[in-house]
């Protein structure tokens, strides 16, 4: 427990207990997609995670949580709300300020803290500095539409030229991807920020083990011109997932691994990541999925869209919705709005600012 400037707001470690009350104030959150509701028992679970509510007069009207990350040198910020009938009264203030005491008190190896947020949603952790932002578009998917849209996305790529295989990877292949300490990044990720979801994490090992954790979908593609010295070479054959044949032809191939040819560097390509989708209190039935993209090829984006969308549909629970958010380059935004012409606009969310200071 701790006292801050607000003498009557005290902050305590969560509990399982605490998961009824907490939902009762973070009604609405991200007009109701918000992830808490479907991972607080799973992030209460994980021993690299601490998070704290803020209670006043006994009832809780605030929550944070950190998340050690890049072998504990870094946290990230994650959850952060406070009660609708007490903004604007420093129970933010107070909930960082403790998080940031935290860290210094019993995590002396953290350095620095990152946390994201949005053009609706600027930061309010003081001295910080914007470190990257991404284009977010978002849309609905109803069930019942779900072979209609994937068919209208895919009629899209057919009238495009070539396009490079895109590959599922598996938790070797994506070790390796990342595996020389100086391989060069910055063509696929801006200051090596591998950004899953709205989690800015680097590529430290530790950071890429927590991914395949959480059955985060890898799918790579190959510059156009396999000789050029941006390809990746694979040593390993292990393959995450098992695709199920459509009923028509992908309109790209998805290609194994072992099929794909061998310089090695990572500076350029194209990788997406899609997170298992999961059910969110906006409607009962209602699944959330989330799509990152890293690279700049408008072509491949569009085509690792498509494949991610397949996979997803593959998992999802039968007779689900989903909203999908789509996390890319601001330069792909123009061609990923127009890729989506005919689906249903969700959120008007429209940039993932991530921000970071030391702690």
């Amino acid at each position: 427990m701790s006292r801050h400037p607000r003498p009557d707001v005290e902050i305590f470690q969560a509990a399982s207990s605490d998961y009824t009350e907490l939902m009762s104030i973070s009604e609405g959150i991200y007009r109701g997609v918000d992830p808490l509701p479907f991972k607080y028992h799973e992030w209460l679970a994980d021993p690299q995670r601490k998070m704290f509510l803020a209670k006043f007069e006994e009832q809780v009207v605030g929550f944070m949580s950190f998340l050690l990350v890049d072998n504990g040198t870094t946290a990230v910020a994650e959850g952060l709300r406070v009660a609708p009938w007490i903004r604007g009264c420093g129970i933010a203030k107070a909930l960082q300020k403790f998080c940031l005491d935290n860290l210094r008190s019993y995590h002396p190896k953290t350095t620095r803290i990152r946390f994201t947020g949005s053009n609706e949603t600027p930061p309010t952790i003081r001295r910080c500095q914007q470190v990257h932002s991404k284009s977010v578009i978002s849309v609905q998917i109803p069930y019942d539409q779900m072979e209609e849209k994937i068919k209208l996305l895919e009629q899209r790529l057919e009238s495009v030229g070539e396009r490079r295989p895109v590959v599922a990877l598996g938790p070797s292949e994506v070790l390796h991807l990342f595996k020389e300490p100086s391989l060069p990044t910055e063509g696929l990720l801006p200051n090596g920020l591998l950004i899953q979801s709205w989690v800015p994490l680097s590529t430290h090992r530790s950071n890429l083990e927590l991914l395949l954790r959480r059955g985060v979908a890898w799918f790579y593609s190959q510059p156009l011109d396999s000789r050029s010295e941006c390809a990746i070479q694979f040593s390993t054959s292990d393959s995450l997932y098992t695709h199920q044949e459509p009923s028509e032809p992908y309109p790209v191939p998805l290609l194994h691994s072992s099929s794909l040819p061998s310089p090695s560097t990572l500076s350029c390509g194209f990788l997406s990541l899609g997170t298992p989708p999961f059910p969110v209190p906006l409607g009962d039935g209602i699944h959330r999925f989330d799509i990152d993209l890293f690279g700049t090829d408008p072509i491949s984006a569009q085509t690792h869209v498509l494949h991610q969308l397949i996979e997803m549909q593959r998992v999802l629970p039968s007779g689900a919705n989903v909203v999908c958010y789509l996390f890319a380059e601001k330069i792909l935004s123009p061609e990923l709005t127009q890729f989506f012409q005919g689906l249903e606009p969700f959120y008007e969310v429209t940039e993932q600012q991530v921000f970071e200071r030391e702690v």
